[in-house]
């Protein structure tokens, strides 16, 4: 690199940009002067947006997690499972493979944020820039930047706990349906041992087994599964289709 300190490529750099990044948050990012990233910006013949017009061209409800919905408590679960807070900057993102998914939670924020893929392997991100939404998952849902290993289960007023855990579910959950089994992963134990606690209460008979770098809670048999999937469905709002589907598929289980 032109410069030993920068701590991003310049293909990222522009990549950001286009994303929406300003050119003091990519700077502050790769730990280099703005100056620096104007020149990678001119030397790729970046089109460059007029000042401040990131703020008119990218909209969200910044403050959307602060009120509970069936759809909020998703978002929240599915952000636990499959979303980052940037510690160094004021943004926060969803990844998932399923972009359909992606698209309906872009609406539901309100967002005009665009989306972007990796092409290696082949996840769609959305990245959203809120100082305001950064803070509210930290303060209000105890969300932290590098949640894999800290990620504690936010509290849940009980009407919306289902559809919390349905989000997390699509995030870092699995259903084998030949082996009528439900398996839930995380990096957090803490987090773990809450869901599995919430499982008990709820006659799912589930079993938790620790690996090394992370814990998975199991539902096993025809009974349990479809009393889990009938929890977690009994009022859809928002949802993976192609993963619902696997529960109903070939009627193994019945349709809810």
């Amino acid at each position: 690199m032109a410069n030993k300190k920068c701590t991003l490529e310049a293909e990222e750099m522009v990549k950001r940009y286009e994303e929406g990044m300003r050119t003091v948050e990519i700077a502050k990012l790769a730990n280099v002067s703005v100056r620096y990233v104007n020149l990678v910006l001119r030397k790729h013949n970046v089109k460059r947006r007029a000042k401040g017009s990131w703020k008119r061209k990218y909209d969200v409800n910044e403050h959307y997690f602060k009120t509970w919905s069936n759809n909020m408590a998703y978002i929240l679960g599915f952000f636990a499972a499959d979303g980052c807070i940037n510690r160094d900057l004021s943004s926060v993102s969803f990844s998932q493979k399923d972009i359909e998914i992606l698209k309906q939670i872009k609406i539901e924020l309100n967002s005009n944020h665009p989306f972007v893929q990796n092409p290696k392997t082949g996840v769609y991100i959305l990245n959203i820039h809120s100082k305001v939404m950064k803070d509210d998952l930290i303060k209000i849902h105890g969300i932290k930047p590098n949640k894999s290993l800290n990620l504690k289960l936010p509290s849940i007023p009980k009407p919306f706990l289902s559809h919390f855990v349905r989000g997390y579910f699509d995030g870092d959950g699995s259903i084998y349906k030949k082996r009528n089994c439900v398996c839930i992963v995380s990096g957090s134990l803490e987090f773990t041992e809450a869901l599995y606690n919430i499982f008990v209460t709820l006659d799912l008979e589930p079993r938790l087994k620790s690996f090394s770098k992370y814990h998975r809670i199991y539902i096993t048999g025809y009974e349990t599964v479809t009393k889990f999937a009938e929890w977690i469905y009994h009022v859809k709002g928002l949802y993976i289709p192609a993963k619902h589907k696997r529960f109903i598929e070939k009627q193994a289980f019945k349709k809810f």
